[in-house]
């Protein structure tokens, strides 16, 4: 079993199906299929055989995707990485993960020490003229992807992915997402990122139309996109919603037309949320989970108010757990470590022992985040264990400070970090940037109506925007570096 064999499939059932658009273009799955064959044919060719690490360092395109399926149709593993990073970046996980070869853009300039290859006029003409195999690897248990599931500084750590374990996700994805054939899927989100190539991968298997669409983009282009291709299914970050919101009618619904709308990459605010079913898309479903096991809740349209600040509850085939510091599961509404188990699930970091060790323990992955879990089993986030803040030795969970201060109408967007203290160990300090003027003075006052005296911010520092990853994350240690000496 191949993640590619499916488009064997889709060109024999649906040969004329439009698989993917970009733009003017229209690949079908007959082409697509023949794309990916020749290509894996060709890059065995150049000397990639099972179990070698491919980079891919392509931007957002059809040719992207092709060369992603050749990779695993021929029996390598990928390792995505982001065009936009810095030289130095692409070299240093390229040989970190002993890459044998990479991909990339016409215009990319690598270092010399890596063996790299444009995807460019020479690239397809080679491929055109050759003969694709008879027969190509198809193994489950086989390597598929080194899903990198952290920033590119230190050692990144890179969770391998089997075939089998994507076979899984798309279970998940049509028995819990409801993705279908007939979907027309806006890819909206870096192929390099987990969620936007599980879900866009989910979507061929499902032999789905992709049309692309990516990042950067205004609000408008994307509401023109889903317009004019008739889009009922797209991925989107916090960050963009926010921007869709401010475009967005006061009465009815800026896309009415999609049937689903993904949310991904951070936690909404209810209130953000409500708003966003309300002016938006009613459709709206927040969808969370990692690099190393796919995703892991959801939170529906129709589920009850009451629970609109969880991320909802476990799709198929996945067990949450909530524990304690010696792995043993609290009771329902306790905070503790997050826990998770399921056929999507990596079992290991690629080349980090140590790491593995601490987040991969008795078949469960810990993904570092706190939570806790109410009686009907919707699964509520505290934050990042990382960024627990300890002051005066009382646990204090930075999401609920931050919840707190995007209730403020002024408030754009919030984040809270630990800001070292000889008297207390550990103080709040809170990053705030405002959509009108307002004092730190005020939203402090605001944090005392609602929270306990010690989990008020010691001071509100403003920013025009924050530090934020490609998915919308904002960069906390950016902002702790900012904090001036108590």
């Amino acid at each position: 079993m191949n993640i590619a064999d499916v488009l064997i499939e889709h060109a024999h059932a649906r040969p004329q199906h439009p698989a993917m658009i970009h733009g003017s273009r229209v690949i079908a799955y007959r082409e697509m299929d023949a794309l990916v064959r020749r290509t894996a044919t060709y890059l065995q060719q150049l000397g990639i055989g099972s179990r070698a690490i491919v980079g891919v360092c392509l931007r957002d395109t059809p040719e992207h995707l092709v060369v992603l399926y050749a990779i695993a149709r021929s029996g390598a593993a990928l390792l995505p990485m982001d065009h936009r990073w810095t030289a130095e970046e692409k070299r240093r996980v390229a040989e970190f993960f002993a890459a044998a070869l990479v991909l990339r853009e016409a215009d990319d300039a690598l270092s010399p020490s890596l063996r790299s290859i444009a995807v460019d006029q020479q690239w397809h003409r080679a491929v055109a003229a050759t003969a694709p195999a008879d027969s190509f690897p198809s193994d489950a248990e086989a390597d598929f992807c080194l899903s990198l599931s952290s920033g590119t500084t230190g050692i990144p750590k890179g969770p391998m992915i089997t075939h089998g374990h994507m076979a899984a996700r798309y279970v998940a994805q049509r028995k819990s997402l409801g993705l279908r054939p007939e979907d027309r899927f806006m890819v909206a989100l870096p192929l390099y990122f987990g969620a936007g190539r599980n879900l866009t991968l989910g979507e061929v298997n499902n032999g789905a139309t992709l049309v692309f669409n990516p990042p950067p983009y205004e609000p408008e282009q994307i509401v023109q996109v889903i317009a004019e291709q008739r889009i009922d299914v797209t991925l989107l970050v916090p960050t963009v919603l926010r921007r869709l919101l401010s475009i967005a009618p006061s009465h009815g619904h800026l896309l009415p037309q999609l049937r689903l709308m993904f949310s991904t990459g951070a936690v909404l605010h209810p209130d953000e949320r409500k708003a966003v079913l309300a002016r938006v898309s009613p459709a709206l479903c927040n969808y969370y989970g990692s690099t190393e096991g796919g995703g892991l809740t959801l939170l529906r349209p129709a589920d009850p108010p009451e629970v609109e600040d969880s991320v909802g509850r476990p799709i198929h085939a996945m067990d949450v757990e909530i524990v304690d510091p010696e792995d043993r599961p609290v009771p329902p509404g306790t905070v503790g470590r997050v826990r998770y188990r399921g056929p999507t699930v990596a079992d290991s970091f690629f080349r980090n022992p140590e790491a593995s060790k601490s987040a991969f323990r008795d078949g469960w992955f810990y993904p570092g985040d706190l939570g806790r879990l109410d009686a009907g089993g919707y699964l509520y986030l505290a934050g990042r264990a990382k960024d627990m803040i300890i002051r005066g030795g009382i646990n204090i969970y930075p999401e609920e400070i931050e919840q707190t201060l995007l209730s403020h109408d002024a408030v754009g967007d919030a984040a809270v970090v630990a800001w070292p203290s000889k008297e207390r160990g550990e103080e709040i300090a809170a990053f705030v940037v405002a959509k009108r003027q307002v004092s730190g003075g005020e939203l402090v006052d605001h944090c005392r109506k609602f929270l306990a005296p010690y989990k008020v911010p010691r001071a509100v520092f403003f920013l025009d925007q924050f530090p934020k990853s490609g998915m919308g994350k904002v960069l906390k240690p950016e902002l702790a570096k900012q904090l001036p000496p108590l």
